[in-house]
């Protein structure tokens, strides 16, 4: 099996605690989330073209570098 490659400052550890998180979470706390994200003024939240994903991610981690 191959080993798992995690993005930077993320571990399995990491991973794990997150996937707990939100499976702790019922339908009601899981929609107040998103809706707390939209109201964000530091971010967007928009829809794209799953084609276009690997090159947004891209342009994100060139800016962010």
């Amino acid at each position: 099996m191959k080993k798992q490659k995690f993005p930077p400052g993320w571990d399995e550890n990491r991973v794990k605690n997150l996937i707990a998180y939100y499976e702790q979470m019922d339908e009601n706390e899981m929609i107040a989330e998103d809706e707390a994200a939209q109201d964000l003024a530091e971010q967007t939240l928009m829809v794209i073209p799953t084609e276009l994903v690997p090159t947004v991610r891209d342009l994100i981690l060139r800016k962010s570098a």
